[in-house]
């Protein structure tokens, strides 16, 4: 059902009882009685908190993007209409609203829509998806809105995702946004109807999932709800004195835990949210520079990258920036001291989906604790560190184990999975991150490595048990593994280590192109190659991946550098 105005839509069906939000949380009468008393947890949504800053500052710039922006009275006025759209769609409360943009105001604008009238709002759909990627978790999460970006995604110039998706039988709604290079003349210019119901003031049930991926990248839909999205964006907006003057800059998506706290806290806060789009090879310090940017939300790989332009420019100062929030991995020593001497202090953070940016050094932390660790939990969150074989034995100060963590800024569970959800939690109910680190005694958690078999590329996760189960498709490949290989910009790189059956032979570009029609995403493809007689094996039988990259930074084997060339799509955005 389009929601462009070419079609009827159905009014809301008035009959039996009232909506209620009937999605199954963790969310008990002893959080909300404890929560609310620290202050933590606090009776407005994230829809009334930007309404408030609409009615003091209306004209003020809330959202900018290179070529046109959005007032607070804007941004409000437009969530309000596709409120009211969807509403008379017959959306009702705890229904999932899918949004798969770039980043862009109508990312934001559907956030407040969906707070304002109790739907979830899921915009985690990233521009690294493919259509079946993304049609799948609209199954999952039985979507009943779409709302997506045309032409936009892995493999835009092959598959339509509104062809797909009009094959679901939960949709009930559906609305394409034209891509800025085409021109976007106001925001939901076509939506013209008002909600008939109140904002809703409860900020405790689901409006927010996003969808991760564990250990075998099986996507894992998070829930929060305003008040667990707000605990850790009002804390470090505290702890870091960012308010109504700031400029807020996310280099990371929107679509992204990182950049999606960004918005919220330069929302909430009553600052000014700048997103980036520049086209590839533009100026980030003249884009810094233009907006008088005073805060910036990325990774190690674009403080690199700035630091880099600064000092080939001549630059002594970023104009207003003042700090970096730099997350994904440990910031180097070198850039954190670059950044230092150009008046940026750098922030050193570990955050994720489950618990939002809940992690992070202060302003005023020695610079021995932002190059080394990932500084302390915020207000209203705990950390502790437990055994790896022993899940609720907590651990010394100094010794390695697996980083848990709870508070006012975890999530209320994942999306329709019993299972998943109860294997998070050790036996004191503390969140089992999956991540390996050690504690100080100052509360500092410094991050050692992961449970996860993951690759973060340039704070971008990859998943190599997908790309080894679509490589050992290939009729060639007898065992398959894809492993980190290190990158001084990026932090890490997918290598493909293959054996092949006896009497096959493969070429690197031949098996690119295999992975490429078994579905994986570009941005997921291999950038090194390796192939070898015999694969190294555990005495389980699993290939022995520790033992590859051994022989990989030792020298004893050698990758080949390869590299995925897609056909043109006229669909690339801007990284």
């Amino acid at each position: 059902m389009s929601l462009d105005g070419t079609g009827a839509l159905p009014a809301p069906d008035e009959d039996g009882p009232p909506p209620r939000n009937t999605i199954l949380t963790l969310l008990d009468a002893e959080q909300l009685a404890r929560f609310y008393a620290a202050g933590h947890w606090r009776p407005e949504t994230i829809y009334g908190r930007v309404r408030q800053r609409s009615a003091v500052t209306p004209d003020k710039v809330a959202v900018r993007e290179a070529s046109r922006q959005a007032s607070y009275a804007e941004l409000v006025d437009a969530a309000d209409r596709l409120a009211g759209a969807l509403e008379a769609a017959g959306l009702r409360p705890g229904q999932r609203v899918a949004v798969w943009l770039s980043s862009r105001i109508e990312t934001a604008v559907a956030l407040l829509a969906c707070s304002r009238n109790r739907y979830v709002c899921s915009p985690s759909l990233h521009r690294d998806h493919t259509v079946a990627e993304v049609t799948e978790l609209l199954s999952r999460m039985r979507a009943a809105a779409l709302i997506a970006e045309t032409g936009y995604g892995a493999d835009a110039g092959r598959a339509d995702i509104f062809e797909r998706a009009g094959e679901l039988e939960t949709l009930k709604a559906a609305l394409a946004v034209p891509p800025r290079a085409a021109g976007t003349a106001g925001i939901f210019p076509e939506l013209t109807l008002e909600p008939t119901s109140a904002p809703a003031t409860t900020p405790d049930t689901v409006v927010y999932l996003a969808f991760t991926s564990g250990t075998t990248g099986e996507p894992k839909g998070v829930m929060h709800s305003d008040n667990t999205l707000l605990a850790p964006v009002r804390s470090l907006a505290g702890d870091w004195r960012l308010g109504a003057d700031s400029v807020v800059y996310s280099i990371s998506p929107l679509s992204h835990n990182l950049g999606f706290g960004a918005m919220l806290l330069a929302l909430t806060e009553g600052g000014e949210l700048v997103v980036h789009d520049l086209p590839r090879g533009a100026s980030l310090l003249d884009r810094l520079l233009e907006t008088g940017t005073t805060f910036l939300f990325g990774v190690p790989t674009h403080a690199i990258d700035l630091l880099a332009e600064l000092r080939a420019r001549g630059f002594d100062r970023g104009g207003r920036l003042q700090g970096f929030r730099i997350s994904g991995s440990a910031v180097p020593a070198a850039v954190a001291e670059g950044l230092l001497a150009h008046g940026v202090t750098p922030q050193s953070g570990y955050g994720m989906t489950e618990a939002g940016s809940h992690h992070y050094t202060r302003p005023d932390d020695p610079a021995e604790v932002v190059v080394g660790t990932s500084g302390r939990a915020c207000a209203g969150y705990e950390v502790r560190i437990f055994s790896q074989e022993d899940p609720d034995l907590e651990l010394p100060i100094g010794e390695i184990g697996q980083i848990g963590g709870r508070g006012a800024g975890l999530m209320l569970g994942y999306f329709d999975d019993q299972r998943g959800t109860e294997e998070s939690f050790n036996r004191q109910g503390w969140f089992l991150t999956g991540d390996l680190g050690l504690m100080d005694d100052a509360g500092n958690v410094k991050v050692t490595g992961r449970k996860k078999d993951i690759i973060i590329r340039g704070g971008h996760n990859i998943f190599p048990a997908k790309i080894e189960g679509l490589t050992l498709r290939h009729a060639a490949v007898d065992k398959a593994a894809a492993v980190p290989f290190p990158d001084e910009r990026l932090g890490e790189r997918v290598c493909l280590v293959v054996s092949l059956k006896r009497g096959t032979a493969i070429e690197p570009e031949e098996l690119l192109e295999h992975l490429d029609a078994a579905g994986l995403s570009r941005y997921d493809m291999p950038e090194y190659f390796l192939r070898l007689d015999e694969l190294p094996l555990m005495p389980s039988g699993k290939i022995f991946k520790r033992r590859l990259v051994e022989w990989l930074d030792s020298g004893r084997v050698s990758a080949t550098p390869i590299r995925f060339s897609p056909k043109a799509t006229g669909a690339d955005e801007a990284v």
